[in-house]
């Protein structure tokens, strides 16, 4: 396991109250985006891909919103939930949905914001990402690998025509996190 480093300067990781909502829908259109080219995702007839069930996020309490900024700007989100989207095991932590903008993307915000949020949920977790998203096969098994300290190959798992890599590993409990 990695020593515990902190955020770069300038870099936050927030969880976003419901008033910060809006933000997290217009972040959603920019990672849907990037998503529809391993995803079948089509546009509104508003011109929007629009998330179904963001407002969920503050209305069940195993739901998590994050918000990241960077020098104060919105820049990214990670969405945790508890309960194991794969397997039936509620204890497990799920990064249901991770994005940071492109713009700060390869500069080590992404892997800061995985670990920061790891620590704050100690306990086992699951990361699914899709196999044909080869940019985040690589970035996940790296930071997992980082994170624990091991090698992160993924195991396969297929669920209708999608097929996943799922990372598991345990976060600890770290001293003064919340």
């Amino acid at each position: 396991m990695s020593a515990v480093e902190p955020l770069p300067p300038g870099v936050e990781v927030l969880r976003a109250p419901a008033g910060q909502e809006p933000v997290l829908a217009n972040l959603l259109e920019l990672y849907c985006h990037d998503f529809s080219e391993f995803f079948d995702l089509r546009l509104q007839p508003n011109g929007r891909f629009e998330y179904p069930g963001l407002s969920r996020y503050w209305q069940d309490e195993n739901r998590f919103p994050f918000l990241v900024k960077v020098d104060g700007h919105p820049a990214g989100f990670a969405f945790v939930v508890k309960g194991s989207f794969i397997r039936d095991d509620p204890t497990v932590w799920d990064m249901a949905e991770f994005f940071v903008v492109r713009g700060c993307r390869k500069r080590g915000i992404g892997a800061a914001v995985a670990r920061e949020v790891w620590r704050r949920f100690p306990g086992p977790w699951e990361v699914r990402v899709l196999e044909r998203n080869l940019p985040a096969l690589a970035f996940w098994g790296a930071v997992v690998g980082a994170f624990t300290g091991s090698q992160a190959e993924g195991t396969l798992v297929v669920r209708g025509e999608r097929r996943w890599r799922m990372f598991s590993f345990v976060s600890p409990a770290m001293d003064g996190v919340e």
